[in-house]
């Protein structure tokens, strides 16, 4: 017992007290295997889950290490039946291995004969197994690899991959010699390589596409790459010619506009899960070479039927990468078991310490419906309040006023709906940017924002995820995808590309008080809680009389 920030309790939950001097050592340290749950002004509750200390396994960690963590920063004595938990719940990664046998057969293996007999005798798990071969082994239908690891999660048994993957065609890819990587991107290559399949979580800006790159050259082989939206894909396109030796015949686009396959070639997820006449359209690009490596970037975004497809696609290496493993729809496992577990998660605050992503200031800014509104709210269906409240007439004022106080650096305003877009734009006087907005207005919109000629962008959701707006030095949220965690972590990271002038980054969050909209924000702001950020809480009437 020690006089730590922590108190472990018999329910998992962990209580971090924010004030004390060891609480972001504490924070940092318990964050590898524990999810952040509330985060209030002064003391913050984690929960130790198994998909949590699974991961932290998978990355490395052992749970005599993580029990040697809660027992330092912790005030009391950590509870027994918790001290249990987490050593049996650990012990349970690994006892069951999937590899080949000596003759090439897929096969599942334990020594815990206890649990190999539990799970043949699963109704779920015992079609995919073909017959027992050996008093430790049962042979594995060839198609259901990632099926059965699926399976197997669900039932508290995360196997082991050992089965191996394709080489695939090999082609050479080499990094040009201007530039080297960091040293958090090389150990998160080498944590990949070791496992063959798995998940990067980097900070945005971190350099989660030149992990990418430095992970293909030392594959060696033909990639395909998967990839949010168009604009996206040409990005990476951009960074990889200019980080590698490959040409631009070496790399092709597969999207709505074109359909090139070539040794590297980039798709969309929404080429992939397009359907015509009931069938994936495409579903043959999977096989169009025979790809070494692919990787699922913004992997936290994986449409469902992706999950699908890949789990046909266990045999080839997969490197998933994102900025954070929060998942709105809860298929953090199906993360877990089809593209892998977390090979490598660099902490925001570790990584800004270190100078690679700028220094940000979070403000939550509060404003008050109209009476008239508030009638309207308090009569309205539950489905109808959010846009009510997040469409609120005084947060045009609000982000007028500090649109204003922020002249002279590079502003994105970032909204849901597309009327309250279109009116932002129009009262600001500046190009907005949507869904809609043709990929070639979009790139030269962006572009004109990168140079300076645009100081202020009105943008939708679209410009969430893999946008490299470097000198954006503000973001004014004034409406979102409901209480999204991930959303949230995406926005603010559009500000943290570094500059020449550390110039700190200031992201603020519109709020209507006592609204949906505040419980809503409450639940968003989670997961940067958990990397280190707290919001100041400011009143927008305050903010337009000043």
């Amino acid at each position: 017992m020690s006089n730590g920030p922590l108190i472990v309790q018999s329910d998992r939950t962990v209580l971090l007290e924010v004030a004390h001097p060891d609480a972001e050592n504490a924070r940092h340290d318990i964050a590898v295997f524990a999810e952040l749950e509330r985060a209030p002004e002064h003391v913050h509750t984690y929960r130790i889950t198994r998909l949590g200390l699974w991961n932290a396994r998978a990355a490395g960690h052992t749970a005599d290490e993580m029990l040697a963590t809660l027992t330092r920063y912790s005030k009391f004595d950590v509870p027994q039946s918790v001290a249990i938990d987490i050593l049996e719940t650990v012990g349970r990664y690994g006892r069951l291995v999937i590899e080949r046998d000596a003759d090439g057969t897929l096969i599942v293996r334990s020594n815990d004969e206890a649990a190999l007999n539990q799970i043949s005798r699963s109704k779920r798990i015992a079609p995919l197994l073909t017959q027992q071969i050996r008093a430790d082994a049962f042979s594995v239908e060839h198609w259901a690899r990632g099926q059965l690891k699926q399976e197997l999660v669900k039932q508290g048994w995360p196997a082991e991959d050992l089965a191996g993957y394709t080489p695939g065609t090999p082609h050479a890819i080499s990094l040009t010699d201007d530039w080297s990587l960091r040293d958090y991107q090389k150990r998160a290559i080498e944590n990949f390589q070791t496992g063959g399949s798995g998940v990067v979580v980097l900070p945005c800006g971190a350099g989660k596409t030149l992990v990418g790159a430095g992970t293909m050259a030392a594959v060696g082989a033909t990639t395909l790459i998967l990839v949010t939206n168009t604009v996206s894909a040409r990005q990476w396109r951009d960074e990889l010619l200019k980080r590698t030796a490959l040409t631009p015949e070496e790399i092709g686009e597969y999207s709505g506009q074109l359909k090139e396959i070539k040794p590297v070639t980039i798709a969309t997820y929404q080429i992939l899960t397009a359907k015509r006449k009931g069938e994936y359209a495409h579903l043959s690009l999977l096989d169009a070479l025979d790809w070494g490596l692919i990787v699922y970037d913004e992997v936290h975004l994986l449409p469902a039927p992706v999950f699908k497809l890949t789990a046909d696609l266990q045999a080839r290496r997969r490197l998933g990468l994102t900025a954070t493993l929060v998942r709105e729809d809860g298929r953090e496992s199906d993360v877990f078991s089809l593209i892998g577990p977390k090979r490598y998660d660099a902490p925001w605050k570790e990584i800004e310490a270190q100078g690679f992503i700028s220094p940000a200031e979070c403000f939550e800014v509060r404003v008050d419906l109209p009476q008239s509104t508030r009638l309207e709210y308090a009569a309205a269906a539950d489905n109808e309040r959010y846009r009510l409240a997040a469409t609120a007439p005084a947060k045009l004022e609000t982000v007028k006023r500090l649109v204003a106080d922020h002249t002279g650096e590079q502003i994105l305003v970032i909204a849901q709906y597309l009327d309250q877009i279109e009116e932002l734009g129009a009262a600001l006087g500046v190009p907005t940017l949507t869904g809609a907005t043709p990929v070639s207005e979009r790139e030269q919109l962006f572009q004109e924002f990168r140079t300076g000629a645009i100081p202020v962008l009105v943008v939708s959701k679209v410009a969430n995820f893999s946008v490299d707006l470097p000198d954006a030095s503000v973001a004014i949220q004034v409406s979102g995808s409901f209480g999204s965690r991930q959303e949230e972590a995406q926005r603010l990271g559009r500000l943290l590309r570094p500059t020449e002038t550390g110039h700190t980054a200031s992201f603020y969050t519109l709020v209507a008080r006592d609204t949906v909209d505040q419980e809503f924000a409450q639940n968003r702001q989670r997961f940067l809680a958990e990397q280190g950020y707290s919001y100041t809480i400011l009143d927008a009437s305050a903010l337009i009389k000043k």
